[in-house]
């Protein structure tokens, strides 16, 4: 599995387990939600900058993000 695909995994299910919609994980994350659902398909590159502002916006730890399951 590919590292775009373990990462928008891994936002994908932090993000359900919250129980909030893209949009709603968007708007905490500051990032636009076109953007956050093409990194849950893995279909774009991340920069660190961003999935900083997806683990402030989702309260984990960074690791959280990209450590494969």
């Amino acid at each position: 599995m590919s590292s775009r695909k373990i990462i928008g995994d891994n936002i994908k299910t932090l993000r359900l387990a919250k129980d909030w919609s893209q949009e709603k994980l968007s708007v905490r994350s500051k990032i636009s939600h076109n953007y956050l659902s093409r990194l849950e398909r893995g279909e774009v590159n991340v920069s660190i900058d961003s999935l900083e502002k997806i683990a402030k916006g989702l309260k984990v730890e960074l690791e959280e993000l990209i450590k494969k399951k």
